[in-house]
């Protein structure tokens, strides 16, 4: 299963070429992953104020083609790996059904006290779960 994420891109996301600047589809990508965590009941507000960390670790993308000004983008986003201490988030991005770029994010679990990687919680393994792509 998949969760899909829209937004138009604005003026500010793109550079001097008048395509989307590159670092701006991490913020996107941002923006879809914490909606997809609030809608599977893991807001990040939440997850913070209990004191839960789950930085990126690593992300890399693939820029395939252009995006512009005023376009309405989809994002779909899946569990790509879900390890004992992290997980994984593909993204892909489509405008009007092509595929533009794809990005992957990897986050960690991390104990408070210590800092350390930590095993994932059992709840937000089962969260997570249905939304692998292995599950496609």
């Amino acid at each position: 299963m998949e969760y899909e994420y829209r937004f138009q891109v604005r003026l500010h996301d793109t550079d001097h070429a008048g395509v989307v600047f590159f670092a701006h589809l991490f913020t996107h990508a941002h923006d879809a992953y914490e909606a997809f965590m609030a809608s599977v009941g893991l807001g990040l507000g939440a997850l913070i104020a209990d004191g839960v960390r789950l930085p990126v670790a690593h992300a890399d993308a693939d820029y395939l083609l252009p995006l512009h000004h005023g376009e309405e983008v989809a994002v779909t986003l899946a569990i790509a790996e879900l390890g004992r201490t992290s997980f994984t988030v593909a993204y892909e991005f489509r405008c009007d059904g092509e595929l533009r770029a794809r990005l992957r994010t990897v986050h960690v679990f991390l104990d408070t006290q210590s800092g350390r990687p930590a095993d994932l919680p059992q709840d937000m393994r089962a969260q997570l779960g249905p939304f692998g792509l292995e599950d496609d």
